[in-house]
């Protein structure tokens, strides 16, 4: 029997459903929101999407500023401008509209117009002193699951490495979750993300720290996204394939929220932060040679992700339905047109042994590994798809 006392936290309120956008005014007034600051990026400013919520906002007469200068992977130093153009509109309430890298920005200013800093001193599990400002997230790709986890994370370009911020105060006060605004997703980045999200839910299901409870959201997630992702990736304009997947993503960081992510991510860090491949993509590259590496460590549960995925199983050995599993993951990335080896994005051998450090000292997420992880290990798992 399993005495251990668990946890269980997620977003307090959801809204979701095609056209849920126009409900934001409602959610800035019942958070006591007289002033708002929009957190976004130049390219949802550019589609449109940024302009249409002003409007809502205008029609409801709230107040608001923008701050859009979010990159992708960013650095911790966007936070700190963030929060610096939410304490000069004097702001209550903070909306993040975007994919996870606007979402975690406008987590982390909220925190920072609060706690001051430094943000660097927020790096770790549980550091945080005190609650930010209410935020709204409201996510415009089906990936990170930001809008429902405790977690933001920023690149720290000083030591090449992606970092976390894990606190409940980063929980948002509400998330909004609507697939329209995701029907104009470039093919890529719907592939991108989505894998990303597929990951979070399979590593939840296989992390240590699983429970029941988001072994439930995982295989929600994992079924949703695996069934819907090549629909949405190669007909962009089916809402009901969009919706599946933001439904699918949303669960899928409810599950990795309390379960944690496991090696793919630790593996996808450093060659983020230092050759800059999109968060997605990274995590795509490593995660069939990380499967397999991992099965041993739990193959029941990696035999009936295999089920899951549409295989048929039976008759087979836990360890052949595994390999299956980890070959459906091969099969989607290679028909979502992922990159599948980091030699693309200009990684040499050479590069290999400082990478694997870096794996290594993501200790946080080493921690939930079905499978004890070590250095060598981590080399031969990168060399594998040079």
């Amino acid at each position: 029997m399993d005495n251990t006392v668990r946890f269980f936290q997620t977003t307090p309120r959801l809204i979701m459903g095609p056209g849920s956008i126009n409900n934001t005014p409602q959610e800035v007034k019942r958070l006591g929101g007289r002033k708002v600051l929009v957190v976004t990026d130049p390219g949802l400013v550019k589609s449109g999407i940024v302009e249409r919520l002003e409007t809502i906002l205008d029609a409801a007469k709230i107040k608001h500023g923008r701050f859009d200068q979010v990159l992708a992977d960013p650095p911790y130093e966007i936070a700190v401008e963030a929060a610096a153009a939410v304490q000069a509109l004097g702001a209550q309430v903070i909306i993040g509209i975007g994919g996870g890298s606007a979402l975690d920005i406008a987590k982390v200013a909220s925190l920072l117009a609060t706690n001051g800093g430094p943000v660097e001193s927020f790096f770790g599990v549980d550091v945080v002193p005190k609650p930010g400002l209410k935020t709204v997230l409201i996510p415009t790709t089906a990936g990170t699951g930001s809008e429902v986890t405790p977690i933001a994370i920023l690149s720290d370009h000083h030591e090449k490495l992606k970092k976390g911020i894990v606190t409940p105060f980063l929980f948002p006060a509400a998330a909004i979750l609507d697939p329209q605004l995701t029907l104009g997703l470039p093919a890529a980045v719907t592939a991108a993300t989505g894998m990303d999200a597929l990951i979070h839910a399979v590593e939840a299901y296989t992390s240590k720290n699983a429970t029941s409870m988001s072994d439930m959201f995982a295989l929600s997630a994992m079924k949703l996204i695996f069934d819907n992702l090549r629909t949405a990736f190669a007909n962009g304009g089916d809402l009901p394939a969009r919706s599946a997947m933001l439904e699918g993503s949303l669960l899928a960081g409810m599950a990795f929220a309390n379960a944690g992510v496991t090696a793919v991510h630790a593996f996808a860090y450093p060659i983020g932060a230092e050759f800059h491949i999109p968060h997605g993509v990274a995590n795509s590259i490593m995660l069939a040679p990380v499967m397999e590496f991992n099965m041993l460590g739990n193959l029941p549960k990696f035999a009936q992700m295999a089920e899951v995925f549409g295989e048929d199983t039976s008759g087979l050995s836990d360890r052949e339905a595994a390999l299956m599993a980890v070959e459906a993951m091969r099969t989607l990335a290679e028909d979502l047109r992922v990159p599948m080896s980091l030699s693309q994005f200009g990684v040499k051998d050479q590069d290999v042994p400082t990478l694997a450090e870096g794996v290594m000292k993501v200790t946080r997420l080493l921690a939930n590994n079905p499978r004890e992880l070590t250095q060598a290990d981590a080399e031969a798992i990168y060399r594998r798809v040079l």
